[in-house]
């Protein structure tokens, strides 16, 4: 009933009588509505039932032949939208699918992970020549996504670079030390093993880092790059002093090497994205639905191939007992970098952002280079066993968060 009008709204889907019987309406029960919008109902003033109230019935037609018309649709007729705006919606859907692609991602990388213990073949084909440019195409995903506005702002935070640093270089390390003491005197595993965890803890923050720190949050990616790219430039210094100091031993890092891999894997590739989307927006605009899936693809590489061209280490007898504590010591960085950040920046507007961001910077770390100089500088090869596990773990609890952070988001 309509309060502003006075009037009753009767429906008039396929029938031509509404009946009153007893001062109610009745509706015979072989006829049925059917859902109309609004503008279908009838107005009927309510002076025209006050005119019939003893009647045993009340009759209504409608005002004219045209409307009933109106109402009433063939039955074998039905709505079907124009074609362009089916091939809109189709073209739509396939955009927003390979922009989501990197909701699967932790399930991808766990299935890599399956895979490349189950069937390694699957991935020793992915060496370590592709590791750069599979890096540097997550960085460049990075760049096309970000512009120079926002590594600006990254550099006007050196108290959150300064906190990040500390986090791979002085948190970290203690932390590697603790569980390679724990590795050797409480589960009584061989010395190498252990040294080979505080070897991982010594080297410099990973990219994928960077890439998870863009997938849930994204006005941070620069900060992210930015220290890992300070953690890493540094580290021909900072590796070979903590080495000595936590391992008793040296070890000469190439500093050519170092900062020719930095420019191939971050500077370069970032710089390209970020020129191709000030000088080519269009272009960019293009590119971006298809980045995520093949980045995803990309990830999916660099996880199972370690995992898989170092096979024999990770099912070793001691395989086990190293993956529970690089399990152990991954999750206390991942820890501690979130609980250290949120008591630093406790009043920032952005603190949870930061912690999510400082807790991948501490708890991923290059565990490539570990295994680098595991194999080249350390004749037992048991040094290189957890290095190899690490490389794994650090991705899988990586993306795992990543998983875990952006649904809490939305």
């Amino acid at each position: 009933m309509s309060s502003t009008t006075g009037q009753f709204l009767i429906q008039r889907p396929r029938f031509n009588h509404v009946f009153l019987q007893n001062n109610s309406f009745h509706i015979p029960k072989r006829v049925q509505f059917s859902v109309l919008p609004q503008s279908s109902y009838i107005p009927v003033p309510l002076s025209s039932f006050s005119q019939f109230r003893g009647s045993k019935f009340l009759e209504c037609k409608c005002a004219s032949e045209k409307v009933s018309e109106s109402f009433e649709r063939d039955p074998g007729q039905e709505f079907e939208p124009e074609p362009n705006q089916i091939v809109k919606q189709k073209k739509a859907s396939i955009v927003d699918i390979l922009k989501q692609s990197n909701s699967i991602l932790p399930h991808v990388v766990l299935a890599s992970t399956i895979m490349a213990l189950v069937y390694p073949p699957s991935f020793t084909w992915f060496t370590s020549r592709y590791y750069a440019p599979a890096l540097g195409f997550l960085m460049f995903a990075v760049g096309v996504n970000s512009s120079e506005k926002d590594f600006i702002e990254a550099f006007k935070r050196p108290d959150a670079i300064f906190a990040g640093y500390v986090g791979q270089f002085v948190v970290k390390p203690l932390l590697g030390y603790i569980f390679g003491i724990i590795a050797v005197t409480v589960f009584g595993l061989p010395t190498p093993l252990g040294a080979g965890i505080m070897l991982v803890s010594c080297v410099s923050g990973a990219q994928l880092s960077n890439y998870a720190t863009f997938l849930t949050d994204p006005p941070l990616a620069p900060l992210s790059i930015v220290m890992t790219s300070l953690s890493t430039a540094t580290a021909v210094f900072v590796t070979p002093m903590l080495s000595l100091l936590l391992i008793g031993k040296r070890l000469p890092v190439d500093v050519v090497g170092m900062v020719s891999s930095i420019l191939q894997i971050v500077i370069a590739p970032i710089t390209a994205g970020l020129l191709l989307n000030r000088l080519f927006p269009r272009l960019c605009e293009a590119m971006r639905p298809f980045l995520p899936p093949l980045s995803v693809l990309d990830t999916a590489c660099c996880v199972g191939a370690p995992l898989a061209i170092n096979i024999n280490s990770v099912l070793s007898p001691f395989g086990l007992t190293v993956s529970l504590l690089i399990v152990a010591f991954h999750l206390s960085a991942f820890i501690a970098g979130y609980f250290l950040s949120g008591s630093l920046f406790h009043k920032a507007p952005d603190v949870k952002a930061l912690q999510r961001t400082l807790s991948f910077e501490t708890g991923m770390q290059s565990s490539l280079l570990a295994l680098a100089l595991a194999n080249r500088f350390f004749q037992d090869p048991l040094v290189s066993v957890p290095p190899a596990i690490s490389t794994v773990i650090m991705s899988l609890m990586g993306f795992a968060l990543v998983m875990i952070w952006a649904k809490k988001k939305e």
